[in-house]
């Protein structure tokens, strides 16, 4: 009976201290992150009342990870991946701690926040994919999918409490108190980065060269791999069209009429439905028999939430909605994130998850941008809607088009 209940727990993997010890310390820093996030946006907003200075922070999010994500994975593959991420959470640390001091002093502007979010996203060019790079040696491979569900779950759990938390500050105090708290909110990573006792890379360093051709060997391996370069494509059209994020203060000051407090909670619903969502999975990840049409009909429902978002002008309902859109990416994000790391040799993970990350979160920063722009010609409402549909449109077309995808069981993902 106790060995049933273990192979259905959505929890084994935190019986590894390593793992656990990382998984905490990541929890506490992405809950800082995700609170400048909301602090990052409100105050931009309240400083234009214009949406196209949202779509701007696109644009200062999306620049980095065109000019640096594949130099930043191949630098995962060949220097220390622990002293890579601690030099990158320290450099993350001072910026929020700049974006405190430039706040209280009342010498902030858009554009000074326009560049520390370019250096921002600079030095996180470097730490995800390192960070994409070592979970396989965090956990035995028995345990993989379900470290992966977790450790999607602590993101989106630090996406759920993040914003809401950040909400209550910023009505309370001010967004100056986010950025204190998201600075600090660093050194719990490094920390747990530091009691790691296992090393973060099996291949020998010196078998990478640091080279265009070693760069280009990751986006080769995608290529050739049509499940990769098929999960990347969905990763790229979903948040491009979908993302309805940047556009929130535009909703709770504009449409819903729910203040700082009311914009804590529309950033932090989609994580309630991820957080959902990740458990089920976490639990039940080896009866999942049909990877891709599990991708498909999650995003699916993702898409057809968005328009409801956007149709919206009732504030609960609008949760409910983006409750919906948190869940159906949740599930799309784990089958397809360990789909990656499972096939992808160890000495091209950093190059793959570089890769990786342009379609992932340069789809939703050049959507960001999108949406902001096409906001201020449409309305926010009618932005969402289109990017929605825009969202059904491409799945349609890539589930017809694309049979590898359609009929993958991903038999080796049955850890």
């Amino acid at each position: 009976m106790k060995n049933k209940k273990n192979k259905i727990s959505p929890f084994l993997a935190l019986k590894v201290a390593n793992f656990r010890n990382y998984l905490f310390g990541a929890f506490l820093s992405e809950v800082g992150s995700q609170m400048q996030v909301v602090a990052v946006a409100w105050q931009v907003y309240e400083m234009t009342r214009n949406p196209a200075s949202l779509g701007l922070i696109g644009l200062a999010n999306f620049l980095p990870i065109i000019l640096f994500s594949l130099i930043g994975g191949l630098v995962a593959d060949k220097v220390d991946r622990r002293k890579l991420l601690i030099t990158s959470q320290l450099c993350q640390l001072t910026l929020a701690l700049i974006l405190f001091t430039a706040t209280i002093t009342h010498l902030i502007n858009p554009w000074m926040i326009y560049l520390i979010l370019v250096f921002v996203a600079t030095a996180q060019s470097f730490s995800i994919p390192a960070r994409q790079s070592v979970m396989p040696y965090l956990v035995p491979r028995s345990l993989f999918m379900n470290a992966v569900s977790l450790n999607v779950l602590q993101f989106q759990g630090a996406t759920m409490i993040g914003p809401a938390i950040a909400g209550f500050l910023i009505g309370g105090v001010g967004v100056s108190a986010v950025y204190l708290f998201n600075a600090i909110s660093f050194l719990f990573f490094i920390g747990a980065l530091l009691s790691l006792n296992v090393s973060l890379q099996k291949h020998d360093a010196d078998e990478v060269e640091f080279n265009l051709a070693s760069i280009m060997e990751g986006v080769r391996y995608v290529l050739k791999t049509p499940i990769l370069y098929a999960t990347m494509i969905l990763d790229f059209s979903a948040t491009f069209f979908g993302t309805a994020t940047i556009l929130m203060p535009l909703f709770a000051q504009d449409v819903l009429h729910v203040g700082p407090k009311g914009l804590g909670l529309l950033y932090s619903a989609p994580a309630i439905g991820g957080v959902l969502a990740g458990v089920l999975l976490a639990a039940l990840h080896k009866k999942i028999e049909h990877q891709g049409r599990t991708i498909i009909y999650a995003l699916t429902v993702y898409g057809i939430a968005t328009i409801g978002f956007g149709l919206s002008k009732n504030f609960l309902l609008s949760i409910c909605f983006l409750v919906l859109v948190g869940a159906g990416d949740m599930v799309s994000t784990i089958i397809r994130n360990t789909i990656r790391q499972i096939i992808t040799p160890d000495n091209l993970r950093g190059r793959m998850s570089s890769v990786m990350r342009i379609f992932f979160q340069g789809g939703p920063q050049l959507g960001d941008m999108e949406a902001g722009f096409l906001a201020k010609l449409i309305g926010g409402p009618a932005s969402v809607v289109i990017g929605g549909a825009g969202v059904l449109l491409v799945l349609a077309l890539l589930t017809f088009r694309n049979k590898t995808l359609r009929q993958y069981h991903g038999k080796d993902l049955v850890v």
